[in-house]
């Protein structure tokens, strides 16, 4: 994929932003027509779906930037920043839902115009379902991490809606004050849960982490046929840095061969490699097979 089709991907997360926004506007209307504090804490989780939505764009722009001097790999690890930023606010989200959740266990409210409110709130829910599955089909398609989790968290925004639309309506047709409060605290949870996730996988981006086992066994198919006649293969390092992904390996052929003999087979090798793998940067080290020094310090722990 180029820089340019990358940068496109930007426009998914304008979509983000408008949508949040006019989300969040819509929540806020009905926690002020209601007082339900299970829609105060959707309307403050929707808050964090506009921040996200401004860094997931911030950090498309930057990840679809091309190498230059002081990044020869290009900038797609911005994604994972992004990605981690979000989960955190999901996080935080959870926790200030919490903290109003039991202030109004204790300081409990009668709800007012409920039938309005929670209307209102359905319009907003169907809304972000529909951009968030965008976002998430997106994501995958184009393997950005930035759009797949933003996707995720407005999926996560939609779980708390439906959680608290039920809550609401359970204490209008109750009377039972507390539910309100119960049902925020209960996907509060959920929602902590899914940004933890998020974070972690993000990290193991940061951290370079090898290629799924999947890719991983692709790879290794590629190499096996070509070990069949007798070249041998090893150091293989594999790691992911957003959409790209890496690999780099040693090939060590008869010694006796020439340069242009040896030249020929990388390219066939690599050539099957990126069939097998898409977007997947080689660099591969070519050693005569009969020289000891090939062998020495290349063992992964």
């Amino acid at each position: 994929m180029t820089s340019g089709q990358r940068r496109n991907l930007a426009r998914f997360a304008v979509l983000s932003i408008v949508t949040a926004l006019v989300v969040f506007g819509l929540k806020l209307l009905a926690w002020w027509i209601t007082g339900s504090v299970g829609l105060l804490s959707d309307a403050l989780e929707s808050i964090v779906n506009v921040v996200a939505a401004v860094g997931a764009f911030v950090a498309l722009r930057v990840a679809a930037k091309p190498p230059d001097r002081g990044h020869n790999f290009g900038h797609t690890k911005a994604e994972y920043f992004s990605a981690v930023f979000e989960g955190v606010l999901i996080v935080v989200a959870a926790v200030i839902i919490v903290v109003t959740a039991v202030d109004r266990l204790i300081n409990p409210r009668e709800l007012e115009e409920v039938g309005l409110g929670l209307g209102i709130s359905v319009g907003a829910t169907v809304l972000n379902a529909a951009v968030g599955l965008i976002l998430i089909r997106a994501g995958r398609k184009h393997r950005s991490l930035t759009l797949e989790a933003d996707g995720k968290h407005l999926m996560t925004d939609v779980a708390t809606t439906v959680g608290v639309l039920v809550g609401v309506f359970l204490v209008a047709l109750t009377g039972w004050l507390p539910l309100d409060p119960l049902i925020a605290i209960a996907v509060a949870i959920n929602i902590m849960v899914v940004g933890s996730r998020l974070v972690w996988r993000s990290g193991a981006g940061l951290m370079d982490s090898a290629l799924p086992a999947e890719q991983r066994s692709a790879i290794d198919d590629v190499l096996d046929r070509h070990r069949a006649d007798g070249i041998v293969f090893h150091d293989i390092r594999t790691r992911e840095a957003g959409h790209e992904r890496f690999l780099q390996l040693h090939m060590l052929v008869p010694g006796d061969w020439s340069v242009q003999r040896a030249h020929d087979l990388t390219e066939v090798v690599e050539d099957e490699l990126h069939a097998a793998v898409p977007d997947l940067n080689i660099t591969t080290h070519v050693e005569p097979v009969n020289d000891p020094r090939a062998y020495e310090d290349w063992r992964l722990e």
